[in-house]
């Protein structure tokens, strides 16, 4: 069976939250159909659009990464 890769991954939605701390904005990614919730900081420079474009990439990243450790439980 083949492994998911990050680009197998859909994400018709993902909600996003920005919080400045100090010099950096932290941003939390949450996608609501499975509850996956990553956080990531950036650099004050990013734009909101590059920090949602990395929050989304990350959280589809661990969400590929654990769908292949429950198709590897399943073996």
């Amino acid at each position: 069976m083949p492994s998911r890769k990050i680009k197998d991954v859909h994400l018709p939605e993902v909600l996003f939250e920005f919080r400045r701390v100090g010099k950096l904005t932290r941003v939390v990614a949450i996608d609501p159909i499975t509850g996956t919730e990553v956080i990531m900081v950036g650099a004050p420079g990013y734009s909101q659009r590059m920090l949602k474009r990395l929050g989304a990439r990350k959280l589809a990243y661990v969400i590929a990464r654990k769908q292949r450790a429950e198709e590897d439980e399943s073996d």
